[in-house]
């Protein structure tokens, strides 16, 4: 992809199926990678075992649902490795159910996660990327945002909110030459994904009936994701603005 070597990409999730992913592609491209994972350990680790093979990856454990530690974050990885240029809104949580059982502390977790940390960040990164009139806003968001999903409401409603606001970021900051996109992912092979399907039995035939559906035959893999992702935080896509693009396998379609 052009225009990524020496940029500075925060990817939120990142030490996670998806954002692991990207954090690897991203370095593998030059970049300069601030791991992002409340996780702290886990993203430390993916941190060091990219910079043992002479990538320059760093970790941060904010949790992105407090503007304070993500305002605290962002400081520290200009300081350490320079003004962002790119932003991957990754991280996520589902915990799939009727939403007639749900009770509120379930929504609030769920849209403080979903919602409220994209936000945080955009307002974190956001300072400096108008300052210097350049910056990629690529937010993963999810296709149950799209179109809905049985047993997600929260979570397709918290997915639906980050498109609708991406679009809008994209018309704000487009004076600023600052491009918002989103991304999302159709049933992919991730840890959340599989806290939605369940364990043994059941889940195996959520899985095969899912993949009955898709017409490439087959589950997303986290690397199918990545791809796209790059190419929304790269020069490639210098033009493109305000989108939203399903990688699903054709599960859903839009046209």
């Amino acid at each position: 992809m052009r225009g990524l070597k020496d940029k500075v990409v925060v990817v939120t999730g990142g030490a996670g199926g998806i954002g692991a992913a990207l954090c690897r592609r991203f370095v593998g491209e030059g970049a300069k990678v601030a791991v992002c994972d409340i996780r702290f350990d886990a993203a430390k680790a993916l941190a060091d075992e990219l910079a043992r093979g002479g990538e320059i990856a760093r970790a941060y454990g904010p949790d992105i649902t407090e503007d304070v530690a993500v305002r605290k974050a962002v400081a520290q990885v200009e300081a350490e490795l320079g003004p962002v240029d790119v932003l991957v809104n990754n991280a996520a949580l589902n915990r799939p159910g009727p939403f007639i059982d749900s009770e509120p502390a379930h929504w609030h977790l769920m849209i403080g996660n979903n919602l409220v940390g994209p936000l945080n960040m955009h307002h974190a990164v956001l300072q400096g990327m108008t300052r210097r009139s350049r910056g990629r806003i690529v937010n993963v968001a999810s296709d149950a945002g799209r179109v809905g999903a049985p047993n997600e409401a929260v979570y397709a409603a918290c997915k639906g909110g980050l498109i609708a606001f991406s679009k809008t970021m994209a018309r704000e900051l487009a004076r600023f030459q600052i491009t918002v996109n989103a991304v999302c992912p159709g049933p992919t092979e991730t840890q959340l994904f599989r806290d939605v399907a369940g364990e043994g039995e059941q889940g195996e035939r959520f899985r095969a009936g899912l993949i009955a559906r898709i017409p490439l035959g087959r589950m997303g893999q986290p690397e199918d994701v990545v791809g796209a992702v790059c190419f929304l935080a790269s020069e490639d896509s210098a033009f493109i603005t305000g989108q939203v693009l399903s990688v699903s396998g054709g599960l859903t379609m839009n046209g």
